[in-house]
């Protein structure tokens, strides 16, 4: 099916994915290929000569990770000099980082977390393999095994200790955040009783941005640019979906079209969200109480005090309760834009999750925002698609504008903008008809920029900040 090479701290590894008639999905192979069976054994040799040498009783949790990494390297060191003195030090570099790898950090699970094509890593138990879910391919079944619980168990230890975490019998649940973004899920048996689980859902070196979802299908032309001139004039907009759905990433997308001449405030509980460098951008993120219940900082207060900072424009992670929501439609309605996302599966469910507990807005208020971005994910194929735009009513009641298309594989108009098209008239003194050319002028610009492969979010801001400024920006490329 498919067949690629990646690196490791030195350490070549070929990944394999094919078909196994035993198997209901397919297969995920790992195999590195600079380090042969032999030189293993020596290596686990060496790393047992280490342990019995070593005289320290200190417990290894009373350490941080890095001075561990530190001595043990220090130590395997000497070791692999005696073993292998010929060895040069790119040589002996990716011998010592196989050793760190195997035996203090995570062992093959680092693999799979620098394979860029894999969005979640999975440990369900040490009695089945470790499953990935990948972008071309969805699920899959790999190669790699955890030895026993006790590891799986030491893996979520020493991932909650690099970030202030605890998991134990007592507290056996753990939801971290690494300082690479990704996120951590840990559970202890019997809680999840089949095993202890772990489950790391990978942050996106690259942020997806509009480029790329055209690109990929998920978009088309016609709808990044109506996103486009409402994101322009200023008009709020939610991103709703389910789990996994694209959410994130096309909030990141519709930020490709931020004016530089305003002052933007995001709110996140981690951040994932990733704006060019041109933009005059502030990122705040919330904190959880330490083990004394002290030190935290809620998504609520985040959105008080982001008013208090002058913002154009705001940001929010995801809208969970009544009180956030209250006060973010209350920023709409004193002339903020506001860009958030939910999870809701189309468009009239998006208000009812707004106007139903536990958010429970009054109907009502719910016309100061505009449009209604709804993500899908085909979890039989994998395929990331905008599901539905949908106009917010003067009522509350949001209609569907454009609608995607299962059997053509396209987003399609349903129906003619009013609402949209009646504020861009309204406040921006648009007709009709200055709306349309307006909008194919984006769609030529968006072209354009597919067609160059302008896919970087740094320079899709600039081209954005010499499109407002109604400068040259073709010589970008």
């Amino acid at each position: 099916m498919d067949s690629y090479e990646i690196s490791v701290n030195e350490i070549i590894v070929d990944v394999t994915i094919y078909s196994d008639e035993a198997e209901t999905v397919p297969i995920y192979n790992i195999s590195i290929t600079n380090i042969s069976e032999t030189t293993k054994i020596i290596l686990e040799k060496i790393r047992e000569e280490f342990v019995r040498q070593e005289t320290k009783t200190t417990e290894e949790s009373t350490f941080e990770t890095a001075t561990i990494q530190k001595n043990f390297k220090e130590g395997i060191l000497v070791l692999l000099k005696k073993y292998f003195p010929a060895a040069n030090k790119k040589t002996m570099d990716m011998l010592i980082n196989y050793i760190l790898q195997q035996n203090i950090g995570l062992g093959n699970l680092e693999i799979l977390l620098k394979d860029k094509n894999l969005e979640e890593v999975v440990v369900n138990n040490a009695h089945e393999a470790v499953w990935v879910y990948h972008r071309g391919y969805g699920w899959l079944k790999t190669n790699v095994k955890i030895p026993d619980e006790r590891r799986i168990r030491y893996y979520s230890t020493i991932i909650g200790r690099d970030v202030g975490k605890e998991i134990t019998i007592l507290n056996p649940l753990m939801d971290a955040h690494l300082k690479t973004g990704d996120r951590v899920n840990a559970t202890l048996s019997p809680i999840s009783s089949e095993g202890n689980t772990l489950t790391i859902r990978k942050f996106a070196v690259k942020p997806w941005t509009i480029t790329d979802f055209i690109r990929d299908g998920a978009i088309s032309y016609d709808a990044a640019a109506l996103l486009w001139i409402a994101v322009q004039n200023e008009l709020s907009i939610i991103i709703a979906g389910g789990t996994a759905s694209g959410k994130t990433s096309m909030l990141n997308g519709i930020a490709n079209f931020f004016p530089t001449n305003q002052r933007i405030i995001s709110l996140e509980d981690t951040r994932e969200v990733t704006l060019p460098k041109i933009l005059h951008w502030v990122p705040l993120e919330t904190r959880l109480p330490n083990p004394e219940g002290k030190g935290g900082v809620t998504m609520l207060e985040l959105v008080i005090n982001s008013l208090r900072m002058r913002p154009d424009r705001i940001l929010v992670g995801e809208i969970r309760k009544r009180q956030e929501a209250e006060v973010l439609f209350e920023a709409m309605h004193t002339g903020h834009s506001v860009y958030g996302t939910l999870h809701a599966n189309n468009v009239r469910e998006t208000i009812n999750r707004l106007t139903l507990p536990p958010i429970g807005l009054p109907k009502q208020i719910l016309s100061a925002l505009s449009l209604i971005v709804v993500q899908h994910l085909n979890r039989r194929n994998g395929k990331r698609r905008t599901l539905q735009i949908g106009e917010v009513m003067h009522d509350g009641d949001a209609k569907p504008i454009m609608q995607f298309n299962v059997t053509k594989d396209i987003l399609e108009k349903i129906n003619e903008p009013t609402i949209v098209y009646e504020t861009l008239r309204l406040y921006a003194g648009f007709s009709k008809e200055d709306i349309e050319k307006n909008i194919n002028e984006k769609v030529d610009i968006l072209k354009w920029m597919v067609k160059n492969n302008i896919n970087d979010i740094h320079r899709i801001g600039l081209i954005m900040s010499k499109y407002y400024s109604k400068k040259p920006f073709k010589n970008i490329i």
